[in-house]
C-alpha cells in the first residue's frame, strides 16, 4: 500500500461542476493553505484554483499544485463550504462561485492587484538646524504631526521629494514604507450623528431583536416597518450590542446608490467608538475592493456594508446580518451565478449562529407567509417616527381626467403650489429616454434593434436611437428606412422627455433627472442625492431609482406618471412589484417637518394593487394576492426553475428546447414542465431565445429532474447554451 501524501480539494477556475484533488508538494506543505490561491495543471494548461479543504490520500493518479500565490488565506473552510452549498444549489461551477464572491484582483481573472505603499516620514533625535525655508517647514510640520505619508506632504507643500531626500539625507527624517489602505471615505469626515429617542414600537423591535440574539444560534426576523418607520435606528441599535458582544455585522441594501447615505448614518454613529467601516459594491474601484476585503480577513473590520456582492464578505465573527428592503429584486443576480443576495445571507446565518433581520415596508409574499407561519420572528412597525402621518395618496382616473401633455390638471396645480410654498417634488415614471420609440405616421413601421427583439428607444439631448439591453445605437433618420416618409414621430414618454416638459411648464424651477443615464459616472448618484438634501433641486424627475430608500426631508410632493406601466408585464409578480413601488415612492412624501401627498395617474384606479398601495394597506394587498398565487402554485406555494436556452442558429435552439422538454416531461415526478415557448425578449444581443418553466410544491423533485439534462447527461449541442435559474425573479 502506497504511502499517503497530503492533499487539498482545489475549486478550480474553470466550468467544471465539482471541485478536484491535487498532491500538495513537500515544498508547498506549509503555506498551500485553505483560502490561498495556487495555479494547478488543467488539462494541457493551468488555472486558478482555490484550496477549500486539506487532507490525506493516496498520491496515485494525482497532479502535484504547481505553485501558491497568496502568503495569507482569502477566506475560511466555513465560508468556502458555504460557497460550496450555493453552488449545488444554484447548479453553478464552484470555482466560477468562487470568482464571482471574491474581489478583483483576487479572482484570478488574470488581473491581480498589488498593495498600495506609501513612504511615511518620522523625525529623529538629531540636534541642529537646517537650511532653507522649505526644509524648515517640512521639517516642522512632520515634527507636530508625525509620522506623516508621502500622501498628505504632497496636498501640503509642492513637489516636496528632493527636499524629503535631502533630510533623509542628513539625518533628521527617518522614511519607511507602509500600505496604504485605499478607503473611499478616507478624506471626508463623518457626519453629525442624530439623537433619536425610539418610539414605543421601536423599543418594542429593539428588545425582542436583543432577546434574539442572546440565544446565540440562527434565528430570522422580518421588520415590517412603513416607509419612515426608523428601522435604521433598529439597526443601529442592534448593531450597538452585537458589537459590544465583540461580534461582527453585515449590513446589506439593495442598490449601491443607497449605500453613502448609509454608511453616512453608521459613520455618524460608531466612528468615534473606534468602530471600523468597511464598504463593498460594484461602484468601487478594484483597489478599494481588494483592501477592504483584506482588511476584513485580517479581522479589522466590525461592520460591512453594501450591495448583493457584500453578502460574501469574509467577517469571521458574524453577529448580526441585516437586510434592509429584502423584497427588491436587485438582490438576485441576473447573470452567471445567479445567487439570490438574501437568501444566501440566510444561509450564512444559519452556518454562522447568527441573527438575520429582513426590513421592508413592503415584504416579499414569501417571506412575509414564513413570517406569518411562526418560522420567523414578526415585528411590525405601523406608524412613522414622531408620530408624522403617512402622506394621503390620490388616484387620478386618466380615463376622466383632463390632461394637458402628460400630465392631469391635478397633478400640474400640485407641482405649481409645491413649488411657490418652497418645497420640492419628486415624480417618478419608469421608463428612460426621450421616448418609448419612434413610429412612422405613413405606415407605422418603428427601428428596431438588430440584435434584440424590441424597439429602439430614442434619447432626443444625444439625437441617438439606443437599445437599453445591448446598447447598439445610430442616429435617426430623416426619413422612414421602409416608406421613405417624413414624419417618424415620438410616440409615449421617458424621463428625458419629462424633464423638458417640466422646464418649459416651470421655467424658474431647477430640475434634475435620475436615472442610469445621468448617474453613471462614479459619484453622480450621490450628487443628485446631494443637492436634493441640499435644496438645490425643486423636482426630481427619475425612474424607480427615486423610489427606493432616500430620505429626502424637503419633498412633501410625490407624483407617479403611468402606473400601469408594470401592471402589464408578462410575469405572475406584476402586481407585487407594482404595489411595492407606489408604496416605496409614495413613502418619499412627508418625511420631514412638513406633511406630504401623493398624486397617482392611471388608467386602472380600481385594481387592488393601486388600491392597497393608496392606503397602505399590505396586509389588504396580501389577502388579494395571495389566493391567485395559491390556486397555481407560484411562490410562496411552489417553487420555479426557469431553463433558457439561447443561440444564433434558432431551429437550432427551437429543437434542442423540444428535446429537454421531452426529457423532462418523461422523468417529472411531483414537477410540471411549462413550455418550451419563446421568451418575452424571443431575440436577445443577437441570439434566439426560447425558456422552459419547472414549477413543484417542493425542491427536491425539481432538483432531480435537472440531473438528467446537465454534466455527462446533458443533451445540450455544441451552439446552444442552457442557463439554469433557479428561483427565477426575472423571467423576461
Amino acid at each position: 500500500m502506497p504511502d499517503l501524501i497530503q492533499t487539498a480539494d482545489i475549486a478550480v477556475a474553470a466550468p467544471i461542476d465539482k471541485s478536484l484533488t491535487y498532491a500538495i508538494p513537500g515544498e508547498f506543505s506549509t503555506i498551500a493553505q485553505v483560502g490561498v490561491r495556487v495555479r494547478v495543471p488543467l488539462g494541457r494548461r493551468t488555472a486558478t484554483g482555490y484550496i477549500l479543504s486539506r487532507g490525506t490520500g493516496s498520491p496515485k493518479g494525482l497532479k502535484p499544485i504547481q505553485d501558491v500565490l497568496d502568503s495569507a488565506p482569502l477566506f475560511s473552510e466555513a465560508w468556502g463550504n458555504d460557497l460550496r452549498r450555493a453552488a449545488a444549489y444554484y447548479r453553478f461551477p464552484i470555482g466560477d462561485v468562487l470568482r464571482t464572491a471574491l474581489p478583483a484582483g483576487l479572482s484570478g481573472a488574470g488581473h491581480d492587484i498589488s498593495p498600495l505603499r506609501e513612504r511615511l516620514y518620522q523625525t529623529t533625535d538629531q540636534s541642529g538646524s537646517v537650511r532653507g525655508k522649505k526644509q524648515q517647514e517640512i521639517l516642522a510640520y512632520i515634527r507636530k504631526n508625525g509620522p506623516v505619508a508621502m500622501t498628505e506632504l504632497r496636498d501640503h507643500f509642492t513637489a516636496p521629494h528632493s527636499v524629503l531626500n535631502r533630510l533623509v539625507e542628513t539625518g533628521f527624517l527617518t522614511a519607511t514604507v507602509q500600505e496604504r489602505i485605499r478607503d473611499p471615505f478616507r478624506d471626508s469626515l463623518p457626519p453629525a450623528d442624530k439623537i433619536v429617542i425610539p418610539g414605543e414600537e421601536q423599543a418594542v423591535a429593539i428588545n425582542r431583536l436583543l432577546q434574539e440574539f442572546d440565544k446565540n444560534s440562527f434565528s430570522c426576523a422580518l421588520l415590517h416597518g412603513v416607509t419612515g418607520s426608523g428601522k435604521t435606528e433598529i439597526y443601529l441599535r442592534l448593531i450597538e450590542a452585537v458589537l459590544a458582544n465583540n461580534k461582527q455585522a453585515l449590513v446589506l441594501v439593495p442598490e449601491i446608490a443607497l449605500t453613502p447615505q448609509l454608511v453616512g448614518r453608521f459613520r455618524a454613529r460608531f466612528s468615534d467608538r473606534g468602530v471600523s467601516i468597511a464598504v463593498l459594491h460594484s461602484g468601487l474601484s478594484d483597489g478599494e475592493r481588494y483592501d477592504a476585503w483584506r482588511s476584513i480577513m485580517r479581522n479589522e473590520i466590525q461592520i460591512v456594508i453594501g450591495a448583493r456582492s457584500a453578502v460574501f464578505a469574509p467577517l469571521p465573527n458574524l453577529g448580526v446580518i441585516v437586510v434592509d428592503e429584502e423584497h427588491e429584486t436587485s438582490y438576485k443576480q441576473a447573470e452567471g451565478f445567479r445567487y439570490n443576495a438574501r437568501d444566501f445571507a440566510l444561509l450564512r446565518g444559519q452556518s454562522t449562529s447568527a441573527l438575520v433581520v429582513l426590513g421592508s415596508a413592503t415584504p416579499s409574499p414569501a417571506v412575509y407567509k414564513r413570517a406569518q407561519d411562526g418560522d420567523y420572528l414578526y415585528l411590525r412597525l405601523s406608524g412613522r417616527v414622531a408620530k408624522r402621518p403617512l402622506p394621503p395618496v390620490s388616484l387620478i382616473d386618466l380615463r376622466e381626467a383632463e390632461v394637458d401633455g402628460h400630465f392631469s390638471s391635478e397633478l400640474l396645480l400640485a407641482l405649481g403650489e409645491t413649488l411657490q410654498a418652497g418645497d420640492q417634488s419628486l415624480l417618478l415614471l419608469n421608463r428612460r429616454g426621450f421616448s418609448p420609440y419612434l413610429i412612422c405616421a405613413g405606415c407605422g413601421t418603428s427601428p428596431r434593434c438588430p440584435n434584440c427583439a424590441i424597439t429602439l428607444t430614442y434619447y432626443q439631448g444625444q439625437r441617438q436611437l439606443r437599445c437599453n439591453y445591448c446598447d447598439y445605437s445610430e442616429r435617426p433618420s430623416v426619413l422612414c428606412p421602409k416608406c421613405n416618409g417624413p414624419d417618424l414621430l415620438p410616440e409615449g414618454v421617458g424621463t428625458e422627455q419629462l424633464e423638458s416638459e417640466l422646464a418649459t411648464r416651470f421655467p424658474a424651477a431647477r430640475i434634475a433627472r435620475m436615472d442610469r443615464d445621468t448617474t453613471g459616472r462614479k459619484g453622480s448618484h450621490q450628487r443628485l442625492v446631494q443637492q436634493v438634501l441640499d435644496k438645490e433641486i425643486d423636482i426630481l424627475v427619475g425612474t424607480q431609482m427615486v423610489a427606493k430608500g432616500h430620505d429626502f426631508p424637503g419633498v412633501t410632493l410625490v407624483g407617479v406618471l403611468d402606473a400601469d406601466n408594470s401592471l402589464n408585464f408578462p410575469d405572475f409578480r406584476s402586481a407585487e412589484r407594482t404595489f411595492s413601488l407606489l408604496s416605496q415612492v409614495a413613502g418619499r412624501a412627508g418625511r420631514g417637518e412638513k406633511p406630504g401627498r401623493v398624486l397617482v395617474q392611471t388608467y386602472s384606479p380600481d385594481h387592488y394593487a393601486l388600491q392597497s398601495a393608496a392606503t397602505h394597506d399590505y396586509a389588504g394587498f396580501y389577502a388579494e394576492e395571495i389566493p391567485f398565487r395559491e390556486s397555481l402554485g407560484y411562490p410562496p406555494f411552489g417553487y420555479l426553475i426557469n431553463l433558457v436556452f439561447s443561440g444564433n442558429d434558432a431551429d437550432k435552439v427551437a429543437h434542442t428546447a423540444t428535446n429537454v422538454a421531452s426529457i423532462l416531461n418523461r422523468v417529472a415526478q411531483d414537477a410540471e414542465v411549462l413550455g418550451p415557448a419563446p421568451c418575452p425578449l424571443a431575440r436577445l444581443r443577437g441570439k434566439t431565445r426560447f425558456q422552459i418553466l419547472l414549477k413543484g410544491e417542493k425542491r427536491l423533485p425539481l432538483h432531480r429532474m435537472l440531473q438528467h439534462i446537465t454534466g455527462k447527461a446533458s443533451p445540450i449541442p455544441a451552439g446552444v447554451r442552457m442557463i439554469v435559474d433557479i428561483d427565477p425573479i426575472d423571467m423576461l
